[in-house]
């Protein structure tokens, strides 16, 4: 049975592990020096920067499980400022990952579905993103879910830029 449920800090280990785990598998590959995707994860997805992002309010994890199991998670942002985004009153989706062995079962629509469903709960009027250039895959998906690509945004690992679209969802 898939469930998912709003983190808290009690969950800030199984958050930390899903993002440094589901962050190679979705992106290890497009980086070719691997210290520095070890140096980033062990940053960007250590127990302590992911306590610190718990606390923060304007961040809201959710947790996928299949059958009582962790298999994904995603991180929305309230109202973030970006160039290409009009609106003041939106969300960024600056997460959202399933570990590799249960995306052929497809319940990412299902969990995309409910982080939409959640952002208009909130009154939120638009929902944005930016996926690497590179990542076809998850370009297709976000297309598919009627995302329009409204810019770019470089993102940094280890002071290396990869080039990411902007997309962009009226809710």
């Amino acid at each position: 049975m898939i469930e998912i449920k709003i983190a808290n800090t009690a969950d800030v280990h199984v958050l930390a592990l899903l993002g440094r785990v589901t962050y190679v598998e979705s992106h290890g590959h497009f980086i070719e020096n691997k210290n520095d995707l070890s140096k980033y994860c062990d940053n960007a997805f250590s127990v302590a920067k992911t306590t610190q992002d718990l606390q923060d309010s304007k961040n809201i994890f959710y947790i996928l499980y299949l059958d009582d199991l962790p298999i994904g998670y995603a991180k929305l942002v309230l109202n973030v400022f970006h160039e290409s985004i009009a609106s003041q009153n939106n969300c960024r989706l600056e997460r959202i990952y399933i570990l590799n062995e249960f995306i052929p079962l497809k319940i990412g629509q299902q969990l995309l579905n409910f982080l939409e469903e959640k952002a208009t709960a909130l009154d939120l009027d638009t929902m944005w993103l930016s996926v690497y250039v590179k990542n076809y895959r998850a370009i297709r998906f976000y297309e598919r879910n009627e995302f329009k690509n409204v810019g770019e945004l470089n993102f940094l690992v280890n002071g290396i830029e990869y080039e990411n679209t902007v997309f962009s969802k009226k809710l």
